[in-house]
């Protein structure tokens, strides 16, 4: 028989590429429960070698000497303490020793139930890690997607702008006619600014390719010039922030009224509009800083966007309901101007 528990150490079996190993659960191996142990079966024949020590001691003895006599109680005291007392600290010990075997057994089945807890928390972390990752993934996909599509439309609705080929033909000789006057410095037009509605729409960009009504509103905003660099604008951004896993959908966002989106458009700079950073992501606050400073092109990019964001949104306050304000703030171009201009200290 063991004294002491024997802890049968984990063991991890071998990751294959793109496998989680379960945990495998620490086991304990003690003696069956109330087995007689070695040391009490040394403390039974110490007991009986003591007990038969005493006993041939007063056998030896001489009978007069051997006699306890009942006037001398202090003697018949000291007699039965001498019998008995090495017996009881034997029994002492042994307890002693097996309190002692049941600390060590609990204290090893504590750390085999740590250990197990211990794997299942690292193997809980990897398979969270791995879901994130595949989530992540599948946005980075989808905005992909999306941007392909996206950029087909433009490039579609370029080429159907582009300028009729000029055909050469025989110069022929014109009929004399008062000169008309030349009109120069007259540029064609831009074409018409959105409604609010639409406006609001194309900002938001279409949900998906089977978003028919926002791929046709974003075909109205790219015939706008400014409308067109503003989505432009923030086509890039959007993309690079993809590049990182923010999405503008998933950005926690307090929103301020629009009187103050209102001063802000009117020029009004300083603490009153600290208010408009309401992004509270600190995750796409960190990266978005670090980008910032390490990266040029995001920088360059960031700038373009707030620069033209601005110039849209005043123009844009000046005919639009607080109503209309807030939500297009609330689309993915707003959030990103929010986000970008907290970054970059445009709101105090």
């Amino acid at each position: 028989m063991s004294d002491g528990p024997q802890v049968i150490p984990p063991k991890r079996p071998g990751l294959a590429a793109g496998d989680m190993a379960p945990a495998v659960r620490p086991t304990l191996s003690t003696s069956p429960k109330g087995a007689i142990a070695t040391t009490e079966i040394a403390c039974v024949v110490l007991s009986f070698l003591w007990l038969g020590l005493v006993g041939w001691f007063f056998l030896t003895l001489d009978p007069v000497q051997a006699r306890v006599s009942a006037s001398d109680p202090l003697g018949f005291m000291m007699t039965i303490l001498g019998v008995f007392l090495p017996v009881a600290l034997i029994w002492v010990a042994a307890a002693a020793a097996r309190t002692a075997r049941t600390m060590r057994e609990e204290s090893a089945r504590l750390q085999a139930a740590i250990d197990a807890m211990r794997l299942s928390y690292v193997d809980q972390q990897q398979l969270s890690g791995l879901s994130l990752k595949r989530s992540m993934e599948e946005k980075i996909d989808a905005v992909a997607k999306a941007q392909a599509v996206l950029g087909a439309e433009v490039a579609g609705l370029h080429q159907d702008k582009a300028p009729p080929e000029r055909v050469l033909t025989a110069p022929v000789r014109p009929t004399p006619e008062p000169q008309p006057g030349l009109a120069l410095g007259q540029v064609p037009e831009d074409g018409d600014p959105l409604p609010p509605d639409d406006f609001i729409r194309a900002l938001n960009f279409p949900e998906n390719e089977r978003d028919t009504e926002g791929f046709r509103v974003l075909r109205q905003a790219l015939a706008h010039r400014p409308t067109a660099q503003l989505v432009s604008a923030a086509q890039d951004l959007l993309t690079l922030f993809s590049q990182d896993g923010i999405f503008m959908d998933d950005l926690s966002v307090h929103h301020a009224d629009a009187a103050t989106w209102r001063g802000f458009a009117q020029g009004l700079r300083g603490t009153n509009m600290a208010a408009l950073g309401g992004i509270r992501d600190r995750t796409g606050l960190a990266l978005t800083l670090g980008r910032m400073k390490d990266d040029a092109v995001f920088r360059d990019a960031v700038h373009t966007f707030l620069r033209t964001f601005d110039q849209a949104f005043s123009t844009f306050c000046d005919h639009a309901t607080d109503g209309e304000i807030m939500r297009l703030i609330n689309t993915r171009t707003g959030r990103a101007f929010m986000l970008c201009g907290q970054v970059a200290g445009s709101f105090d």
